[in-house]
């Protein structure tokens, strides 16, 4: 069975992956050759739109690499008869990992003391602030949540956490009296541009490992500049790639890295693992894992 990893990999990851073919999301003259005969497809990022599986008569699987669909065409998957998968749970740790880094990393201004003389940096002490004694409001609670809250409690934080099915606060009340806002929901028509910057409370921190679409990006820069929010930690953006001229890059006090919070090599050995088991339970007309569709 034809299998295609739409990944820019290594060289060393193309090695372990035997008969998979590593096809680079940069290389969109080899992609192009290999839709024709293309059986499944493990994305990662780049959108599968309606076009593209149009251009894939023998597409029967879109493996998401991750647990977000919504750079999947579902609905024109569906109209092919293409299954759609996703892999909950598998890069969990290394997101909850990753989002308590960037809440370090802004309560400790890294990037400035990154930058900093040695004797001038004991003039940001002032800034520097510690996890403990603090209010976390995670807005969501599912595997990454789950995760973080019992290690934000060990450090002596306060969590707030609000989802649609589990929530010990109120959506504005988390929002208005959290020292660290962390977004962990998917991004869907009830959960874009959910999240306002202005009506965080003044001095706080936003961090964003989810989707940038959650967040009303046009008003977040503002926010920074004017002190109404202390810091962001932002993995993800509401355009990716992030364009070069997006005022966020610029900031002092905005740490941003791009939507990697979920790749390390633990990650990708679970998710190739359960991905090659859906090529098997394909090609032997078993149920597939995790089907969203």
């Amino acid at each position: 069975m034809k299998v295609v990893f739409h990944f820019d990999g290594t060289q060393e990851l193309r090695a372990r992956l035997g008969d998979v073919v590593l096809c680079p999301e940069s290389d969109a003259a080899a992609f192009d050759r290999l839709l024709p005969g293309m059986e499944v497809l493990w994305h990662v990022l780049k959108p599968v739109t309606a076009e593209v599986i149009a251009r894939a008569p023998k597409l029967k699987l879109i493996q998401k690499i991750g647990s977000g669909v919504n750079t999947i065409d579902v609905e024109a998957a569906k109209q092919r008869g293409i299954a759609v998968c996703n892999l909950p749970g598998t890069n969990s740790r290394a997101v909850a990992e990753m989002t308590l880094l960037l809440m370090l990393a802004c309560l400790r201004r890294l990037p400035e003391l990154q930058k900093t003389d040695w004797f001038d940096a004991w003039k940001l002490q002032d800034h520097f602030g510690e996890l403990g004694g603090r209010t976390v409001g995670l807005v969501g609670y599912g595997e990454v949540p789950k995760i973080l809250h019992p290690i934000l409690d060990a450090l002596g934080a306060k969590v707030l956490f609000w989802s649609r099915s589990r929530t010990n606060s109120s959506f504005d009340e988390m929002l208005s009296s959290s020292d660290i806002v962390s977004l962990h929901l998917p991004l869907t028509k009830e959960t874009g541009r959910l999240i306002d910057p202005r009506r965080l409370k003044r001095g706080a921190i936003l961090v964003n490992t989810a989707r940038g679409g959650l967040v009303q990006e046009e008003f977040l820069a503002e926010c920074l500049k004017s002190g109404q929010l202390a810091a962001a930690g932002l993995d993800v953006f509401a355009v990716e790639p992030a364009e070069r001229s997006n005022p966020l890059l610029a900031l002092p006090n905005v740490i941003c890295t791009p939507h990697v919070a979920w790749l390390t090599r633990e990650t990708l050995e679970r998710s190739i693992a359960v991905a090659r088991e859906n090529v098997r339970r394909l090609a032997a007309g078993e149920p597939l894992l995790n089907r969203v569709a």
